[in-house]
């Protein structure tokens, strides 16, 4: 068992590592020798649990995706939709800002040399976002003229630009910009009665992942 769980902690490292370098220089200039020193173990031990650079990007992008799925998972018993989209976004801004884990999966996802990837972030992203959207429209929750698809586009294209922007300056990855563009969209987004419920601000569960 200790066994097994040094070599759970000993991949723990790596990725986290490998994350550290592939957020810093991005996917082809970070060198292994460099992730396994960052890691604290040999290029030996690297290679046992992956067996190219590739393999533990995919690593790491996996460990993001997690947090595609938590959202996902969200059953919708305790808000609307719109709060639901609210909230998500505050969420996975901190998570971006905070976890190097996720901010180097989004970035991964830019990256020509892991086209054959099996996880596409910000593709599961705009999925979720489109899915939520469509519920918000069939529960009346979007304003008069507001198509679900035309809304899932705006709010999507905003989010990975906060994404793209925040590889360069981490400020634009602080929740802080989230409320300045909440307060600009719902208006247009929300049905009148909807609007009077929707805190842009978020609620207290956007800082927890979904239930």
């Amino acid at each position: 068992m200790a066994k097994q769980e040094r070599a759970a902690r000993t991949r723990e490292l790596l990725v986290h590592a490998a994350a550290e370098a592939f957020a810093r220089e991005g996917f082809a200039p970070a060198s292994l020798t460099t992730i396994s020193k960052r890691a604290g173990v040999s290029n030996g031990a690297l290679h046992f649990h992956f067996e190219s650079k590739s393999t533990l990007a995919r690593a790491v992008e996996e460990e993001a995706a997690e947090v595609i799925r938590q959202i996902a998972r969200s059953d919708g018993r305790r808000s609307g939709a719109l709060q639901r989209l609210v909230d998500a976004t505050y969420y996975l801004m901190s998570r971006l800002d905070q976890d190097v884990v996720v901010r180097a999966g989004f970035r991964l996802s830019n990256c020509a040399a892991l086209r054959d990837r099996s996880a596409d972030l910000r593709g599961q992203w705009q999925h979720w976002i489109e899915q939520v959207l469509q519920e918000a429209e069939r529960e009346g929750e979007l304003a008069a003229g507001v198509p679900a698809a035309d809304a899932a586009t705006v709010v999507a294209a905003a989010m990975v630009g906060f994404e793209m922007l925040g590889a360069k300056d981490r400020d634009w990855i602080s929740t802080g910009r989230l409320l300045p563009f909440w307060e600009l969209m719902l208006p247009r987004l929300a049905a009148p009665g909807v609007l009077e419920r929707v805190k842009p601000a978020g609620t207290p569960f956007s800082a927890q992942p979904p239930a």
